[in-house]
């Protein structure tokens, strides 16, 4: 057993030997936290909006429950291992959280809870029966929505007027890319554009790939939205700069991390809905009764330093629909 499982072990039985009287209303809980991606994402980005969820839904963590924390570090075929490690833990409940980490999961238990903030094609990989009655173990909220990759082409040539050739970063490994990928390349044809794609499916491969972009002479990069690249947000943000390639993304975290421009939704919202999941599992609802839930809302990102760099002017009727500038 490793040092911070000792630890949580330890909290653990000392607060369930604490009087009745000082425990709040909610049972003592373990929560695995299963991630594709690199920890220092995770613990400054979805990780926090996850924690915030469940304090305002009134759990102190170390005394209503505790989290062990798995990080693949951008490489999936380290899931399965590190699922195994948190099943044999015997969580009350586990936040995979991105699809690729809830497929993982549910080969590892079909009997443990998994919420999973970020699911994509659920049905299709047999995660869920339906997402109005998931009917197994795993539900969630499956931020990929249909038409955001059109738009994200669109924005592509209005923040880089007169784009006729369009790159795009992938990461075919993951299972939310392919949907993207298939619409990207309807719209590309339909706007007669002209597109390259380059794969990157870890992180040692995000440099050549994007370097491949820049040969080829792309007038600008759309990264596809996977948990592995938003992972390597600062990498791609900084690489791509430094070869003059402007950049759209599905994820404001890329735009934080100095990428031009995104659109899509909230990832801090479907952490933060996640709680609210975690919390009827642990009141008793079986994760297959608990629907699987879209956002409502997306959001416009831009950074005016980067496109600044860029010898970029974003035009003011961008700037006027953005929910967020960064300067």
């Amino acid at each position: 057993m490793r040092r911070r499982d000792v630890i949580g072990l330890f909290a653990a039985l000392a607060w369930q030997g604490a009087p009745a009287f000082a425990r709040n209303s909610h049972k003592w809980s373990l929560i695995g936290f299963l991630s594709p991606g690199a920890q220092q994402f995770t613990m400054y980005h979805t990780a926090p909006a996850f924690l915030q969820g469940m304090r305002d839904l009134g759990y102190v963590e170390g005394r209503d429950f505790d989290v062990a924390y798995r990080f693949s570090e951008g490489y999936q075929d380290r899931l399965p291992a590190l699922a195994e490690e948190l099943v044999k833990l015997r969580p009350h409940v586990i936040l995979a959280s991105a699809v690729v980490a809830a497929a993982a999961a549910r080969q590892a238990t079909s009997s443990i809870p998994i919420v999973c903030p970020a699911l994509a094609d659920a049905v299709h990989l047999a995660l869920v029966v339906s997402e109005a009655r998931p009917g197994g173990n795993v539900t969630g909220i499956e931020p990929y929505v249909a038409g955001l990759p059109a738009k994200q082409m669109e924005l592509a040539r209005e923040i880089v007027p007169g784009a006729s050739s369009v790159g795009l970063l992938t990461n075919m490994k993951d299972p939310k890319a392919p949907p993207q990928m298939q619409e990207l390349e309807a719209t590309a044809r339909a706007l007669e554009v002209k597109m390259l794609s380059a794969d990157a499916n870890q992180p040692e491969d995000l440099d050549d790939a994007l370097q491949t972009l820049a040969r080829a002479r792309v007038d600008v990069v759309i990264v596809l939205q996977t948990s592995m690249l938003i992972s390597e947000n600062a990498r791609i943000a900084q690489s791509a700069l430094a070869k003059r390639l402007p950049t759209v993304y599905g994820y404001r975290e890329h735009v934080v991390a100095g990428g031009l421009i995104s659109y899509g939704v909230d990832l801090r919202w479907c952490f933060h809905r996640g709680a609210y999941f975690v919390d009827k599992i642990l009141h008793g609802i079986p994760a297959g009764e608990l629907p699987v839930e879209f956002p409502t809302k997306v959001l416009l990102s831009v950074n005016l330093k980067t496109a600044k760099a860029l010898g970029l002017t974003v035009p003011p009727t961008l700037l006027a629909r953005a929910d967020e500038v960064i300067e």
